[in-house]
């Protein structure tokens, strides 16, 4: 994994660049948020909830559903109309795990009542509604954008909320075909309104700030070299591991260029679309 260090004027080319955070009102979200406006970025968040005062009043508020297609559709019309143009998207609304599928609750008649879903249409439905409606308006501007999405550490390793587990499918899909460069960030146990600090300072378990992680959010946004890139933070520090795992996965597996899944995946494809049923013209 390669070591990241995060400088201050990194976040330079932030100023006047519109940014749109989902989850903005607390947590990374918020700490985003604070991190851009002192960039000078105009900022628009989208939550449940406003974020406090001072940013409240500096930013261009959404109350905001993001499991609900309509209401993502409506804020991201309006930014378009408010601003002509969105530079930055970040995915970042998330809610805490509710479920491990091992709950034997039953309703009034004693039938098993279906699993609570909410984290799926809020972590997973949610961050892809707003990736592609960022690709959609990012598709419109010449100089394009970014995307980042805010994962977690779980993505990568054991973890046992099986509710709580988008960007590999897609990054060959976009730069260098279209000006658009999508990336992520997982970090470990953070600060938020998920999980407060008081509880990892009641187990003595160490838990970084959310300002910490917005320093790699951003880092993300502006720089342009970086693309299907994966930076992953603990205590404080940042690594960029999508590359290196990559290479090791490939290694441990014994494939090479030549032969990877992604390879065969585009001969399939092409093949499924030649079968594509060809409609008259009338």
């Amino acid at each position: 994994m390669t070591s990241l260090t995060i400088a201050d004027q990194d976040f330079l080319a932030l100023r006047d660049k519109v940014v749109i955070i989902t989850g903005g009102s607390s947590g990374i979200g918020l700490a985003t948020v604070r991190l851009c406006l002192s960039s000078g970025a105009k900022v628009v968040v989208g939550d449940c909830n406003p974020p406090p005062e001072p940013e409240q009043s500096k930013i261009s508020f959404f109350p905001l559903d993001v499991a609900s297609w309509n209401e993502q559709v409506a804020m991201f019309k309006k930014v378009g109309e408010l601003h002509g143009t969105i530079d930055h998207v970040l995915a970042n609304a998330g809610i805490a795990p509710l479920t491990n599928l091992l709950e034997d609750d039953v309703d009034g008649h004693g039938v098993l009542i279906a699993p609570n879903l909410r984290v799926i249409d809020v972590n997973l439905i949610g961050c892809i509604y707003t990736t592609k409606l960022g690709l959609h308006y990012l598709k419109k501007s010449a100089k394009g954008g970014s995307i980042v999405l805010t994962a977690s550490a779980s993505s990568f390793q054991r973890f046992s909320p099986v509710d709580y587990r988008l960007m590999h499918g897609l990054v060959g899909h976009l730069h260098p075909k279209l000006p658009i460069r999508l990336n992520a960030v997982s970090p470990s146990w953070t600060d938020t309104s998920i999980v407060p600090r008081i509880l990892f300072e009641s187990l003595g378990h160490p838990v970084q700030s959310s300002e910490i992680v917005a320093r790699s959010i951003a880092l993300l946004m502006v720089d342009v070299s970086r693309h299907g890139q994966l930076i992953y933070s603990a205590n404080g520090k940042h690594k960029e591991i999508e590359e290196s795992m990559l290479g090791h996965v490939a290694e441990m597996l014994g494939v090479d260029g030549s032969s990877s899944d992604e390879k065969v995946y585009q001969k399939v494809a092409e093949y499924y679309e030649t079968q594509k049923p060809q409609h008259a013209e009338v």
